[in-house]
């Protein structure tokens, strides 16, 4: 399917690029989020009409990001967890739990924007997690997993 990229999308495209695309991640994904649509005649005449206030729009998001990264950036999030003598915790920490860290301190990020490498983190100690608040823009934050020891 043929389509035209309303905003960058990671190894696609940029803004205004017309792409053909498997349907359903058309359908399924990059239409109903905004990201794109159907590449009509039509569409791309409204879009050649709008690109200005489109490229606009997508500059103001890119600086928002840059702004909320440098709040963001080296921040410290603490999280308790019950731990066995070795330092294995029972469970994990998840995206879920860093959201919820952040979000107690005053920070609203999405946890599908907390990048886990190496998956959740089993065991007590200090790692760093990048954050994608836009496709261009990573902020890195510290998260301390505190071992609660159990009886």
């Amino acid at each position: 399917m043929q389509i035209i990229l309303m905003e960058k999308v990671v190894n696609l495209g940029n803004l205004g690029d017309l792409v053909k695309v498997k349907d359903g991640y058309a359908r399924n994904f990059l239409i109903p989020h905004g990201k794109a649509k159907r590449a009509t005649p039509a569409a791309m005449k409204e879009f050649e009409g709008k690109r200005a206030e489109f490229e606009k729009a997508a500059a103001e998001k890119l600086v928002a990001a840059q702004a909320f990264a440098e709040k963001l950036e080296g921040v410290l999030v603490s999280i308790t967890r019950k731990a066995g003598v070795d330092g294995r915790l029972f469970g994990s920490v998840t995206n879920h739990d860093v959201a919820d860290g952040l979000k107690a301190l005053g920070f609203d990020v999405e946890k599908s924007d907390i990048r886990m490498p190496v998956g959740p983190l089993k065991t007590v100690g200090e790692s760093s997690l990048e954050i994608s608040l836009h496709t261009d823009v990573l902020a890195t934050v510290k998260v301390v997993v505190v071992g609660e020891l159990t009886a």
